[in-house]
């Protein structure tokens, strides 16, 4: 059975940092995509970013480009999202998703983050 667990969601000021990371089990870690997907109060899912197998090559959406960074661990099936110069609009629950062939097919339970003053 796939289980995605995320942790490292806080309460943080405008500018501060997270790192959201994801326990992946139950599937071959190693030849998956990961996405991290987000849902903001009241708002649609949106597709934060993505990590290819290969564990170099990444994608992530232009609201957060320049500021998050995804990356992957095969050997201890992990993933991660590091979150840098966060702005009030960054407040989401965010989830690890696993990808197979662009179908989210297994979702984590969220990790909520709020970004406030």
């Amino acid at each position: 059975e796939v289980h995605l667990v995320e942790s490292g969601g806080d309460l943080v000021q405008p500018g501060g940092s997270l790192r959201l990371s994801c326990a992946a089990s139950g599937f071959t870690f190693s030849t998956n995509y990961m996405d991290w997907v987000r849902q903001a109060p009241g708002k649609g899912f949106e597709w934060v970013c993505r990590t290819w197998p290969d564990t170099i090559t990444t994608q992530c959406a232009d609201s957060v480009k320049g500021r998050f960074t995804v990356s992957r661990d095969n050997d201890n099936r992990m993933a991660y999202l590091q979150m840098n110069t966060l702005k009030p609009e960054d407040t989401a629950k965010y989830y690890c998703v696993r990808d197979v062939l662009a179908d989210f097919a297994n979702w984590g339970q969220g990790t909520q983050v709020t970004v406030s003053s």
